[in-house]
């Protein structure tokens, strides 16, 4: 191959700017790997229809609803959405305000079809993904967290401030909406 001046130099620096994209790459991965080694929110070995049943109960002592976030310790998705609402003051607020949470378990370790199935296999939808319940235990609204999304890191503060707006029990209570 014959070599012209300077195209050295520029071939050192492509692959010397390729070395350090994957160096960045790979401790990315590494640190997201082990951020996801400690998120443990969901619990395979729970009686999920107990934990339910006891959510709904306290939804309707309290005057709130369930909610009900479906995924698992794997799913980065998942861990993303604690943290995004746990971490911003007002919207940690508007869901303790107005719902009762349970985050159920879907791994390898316990899928819960059954109690899936119940739901309308909100699975379908990927993960997570959200159900309300009524004080009653009844399923009011499966929401599919695709649409709570803002690109491909985050979720859209706007987006779920109104998810938790418009399914609160204010929102559905009937006198909200008399005739004037």
């Amino acid at each position: 191959m014959i070599w012209f001046k300077g195209s050295e130099t520029k071939t050192m620096r492509h692959y010397q700017r390729i070395f350090i994209v994957n160096l960045f790459l790979f401790f990315s991965v590494i640190a997201v790997s082990q951020d996801m080694k400690k998120f443990s929110l969901y619990k395979p070995d729970d009686k999920a229809e107990t934990e339910i049943a006891s959510a709904v109960s306290k939804a309707k002592k309290s005057g709130k609803h369930v909610l009900i976030q479906i995924g698992g310790n794997w799913c980065i998705w998942c861990a993303r959405f604690h943290e995004f609402v746990t971490k911003d003051a007002q919207l940690d607020s508007l869901m303790n305000a107005n719902y009762v949470v349970y985050h159920l378990n879907y791994s390898k370790e316990n899928y819960n079809a059954k109690l899936l199935t119940k739901y309308n296999f909100p699975q379908r939808f990927g993960f997570p993904v959200f159900l309300i319940l009524d004080g009653e235990g009844k399923l009011l609204h499966t929401q599919n967290s695709w649409y709570l999304e803002d690109g491909k890191k985050s979720y859209e503060p706007e987006k779920v401030k109104s998810f938790f707006t418009e399914w609160s029990t204010r929102s559905l209570d009937p006198s909200q909406y008399k005739e004037q």
